[in-house]
């Protein structure tokens, strides 16, 4: 991080505009932001930079979103995101960045197909689940947990839950906002601890975080444009576009 060119900077400064976008118009498409930055960054550090990035658009997005929250869905999510989070932070204490990477491709890629699969042959589960939607809630949400401790990669996997779980536009955003909110300022003691977030890591943060005003007011501007079916595809497409970049960088 002590040697970052102008045009890496620069990489850095479009993904975090695209980190407020994501957060207030189509949650997942920020895996191209956590691909960037693991592009210009070692991938375990740029974890640490990027996190006080997603806190901030999480920020903004509960602001705009906070009305439109369904809490019994977080609630049902918490305890299992809970234990995700403690299984990545083990995992992180070993795992190369190569591991990290390829892990977290192979995660989205399997739940995309497995929300796909779900979409055709059954009934969707409403925002108030029986108790398949409860068994579904446990593994998208320790599977949201790693995820997103490892590589703040967990906004596909529970985009990819809120679609299968039926949600709407701005119920989506809103559940997703304070989901996110609530993981990510928990993630930070964790983070501290693995050496993840420094010094330098929020010096870096400092130089960036007035880039994801811009791309949030953009988000809110044009989510209202996004027509339903567009959104659903839209989130899906990003969230293979990320998985398979984290295969292949």
């Amino acid at each position: 991080m002590d040697t970052i060119s102008l045009w890496q900077l620069a990489a850095l400064a479009a993904a975090s505009t695209l980190v407020g976008f994501s957060k207030t118009a189509v949650s997942g498409a920020n895996t191209i932001s956590l691909a960037v930055f693991a592009a210009v960054l070692p991938a375990r550090e740029s974890t640490g930079v990027l996190l006080p990035i997603l806190i901030v658009g999480d920020l903004l997005a509960v602001l705009v979103y906070r009305r439109h929250a369904h809490w019994p869905t977080l609630l049902r999510l918490f305890p299992a995101v809970a234990v995700g989070v403690v299984a990545g932070t083990l995992f992180m204490l070993w795992a190369d960045d190569a591991a990290v990477r390829t892990s977290i491709g192979v995660i989205l890629l399997s739940m995309t197909g497995v929300t796909l699969w779900r979409r055709r042959i059954a009934e969707k589960e409403t925002e108030t689940e029986d108790g398949t939607g409860r068994t579904a809630a446990r593994g998208y949400g320790v599977l949201g947990g790693f995820t997103t401790m490892v590589a703040n990669a967990g906004g596909p996997v529970m985009s990819l839950y809120l679609l299968s779980a039926g949600f709407r536009k701005l119920g989506f955003l809103g559940t997703s906002a304070w989901f996110f909110l609530i993981v990510n300022v928990s993630k930070v003691p964790f983070s501290v601890g693995l050496g993840l977030i420094d010094a330098r890591s929020l010096l870096l943060d400092a130089c960036l975080l007035l880039f994801v005003l811009p791309g949030a007011y953009l988000g809110r501007a044009c989510v209202d444009r996004i027509n339903q079916k567009v959104f659903d595809r839209i989130v899906i497409g990003a969230t293979v576009v990320g998985g398979l970049q984290l295969l292949l960088i």
